[in-house]
């Protein structure tokens, strides 16, 4: 699991935040229709002043929950407007689901491409509420080797992506392996590690940026020494420095792909 189900993302610097519509109402728990016909759930954040990118939020394995609904009200509040997703709608249905639901075999059951045709999805609805028109995927867990993987899709309407300790071993998820793949990447990447994480290893993300420098897209492999999996959780105070880190980065790698680009 990679988050404790009372985690919350860290705060943003203070520095960075920008006023939220409706002067900052809370995210709204849609549900939308992925390529292949199937209903799954979302929560869409607005920013008052969008000064970049737009987000879409890949989950780790348990889905949609309330840590991935702050974290895109968080990229609101950094000018970001972002979607949360729910990989799950195809095998568990929508909506709310308590803490110990079993999602080990929803996992199993989920392929990239039909992650791939959800992210689509939530694009278009970014495109169609929000007038954005540049995407950055960003992925935790299980959800940043989506993230990697989606980098290697060149029809996927994404500018980016970033992964928090995304698995680099696909064989435990079902996955192709996101460290052998990232030859294949067609787009820039932000991959962000804890140096303690014992299911990632040095050699692991050793083979990941090699690939990722023959594959010749701007990447950027930053290794919190000390950090654990998960490290990104206002809770674990003793890696704050390092969550402050990868807020800057992450808001300054959507930056760096251009000025504000929402119709």
């Amino acid at each position: 699991m990679c988050f404790d189900h009372d985690a919350l993302p860290p705060d943003l610097p203070a520095d960075l935040v920008v006023p939220r519509l409706a002067g900052g109402a809370a995210a709204e728990i849609l549900e939308i229709t992925s390529a292949d016909g199937t209903p799954f759930s979302v929560a869409l954040a607005r920013s008052g002043e969008p000064r970049g990118p737009a987000v879409v939020i890949l989950p780790d394995v348990r889905g949609l929950y309330r840590f991935y609904v702050d974290l895109a009200e968080r990229f609101a509040e950094a000018g970001h407007d972002a979607v949360a997703i729910d990989y799950f709608g195809r095998s568990a249905g929508t909506g709310e689901r308590d803490d110990d639901w079993d999602y080990w075999p929803h996992v199993r059951q989920t392929t990239p491409e039909q992650i791939r045709a959800d992210v689509a999805a939530a694009i278009e609805l970014l495109k169609a509420r929000a007038g954005a028109t540049q995407f950055v995927a960003v992925g935790f867990c299980f959800g940043g080797a989506q993230a990697f993987l989606a980098a290697t899709n060149p029809d996927l309407d994404l500018d980016a992506v970033v992964g928090f300790y995304g698995g680099l071993d696909g064989e435990r998820l079902g996955i192709p392996s996101p460290r052998d793949e990232a030859v294949n990447v067609v787009r820039p990447v932000l991959a962000l590690f804890g140096g303690a994480d014992e299911n990632i290893t040095e050699s692991q993300r050793a083979t990941f940026a090699a690939n990722l420098e023959r594959a010749g897209v701007e990447h950027e492999v930053v290794v919190y020494p000390g950090a654990p999996h998960s490290f990104f959780d206002r809770k674990q105070e003793q890696f704050a420095d390092a969550s402050q880190d990868a807020w800057r980065r992450t808001l300054g790698f959507l930056d760096a792909l251009g000025a504000p680009t929402h119709a």
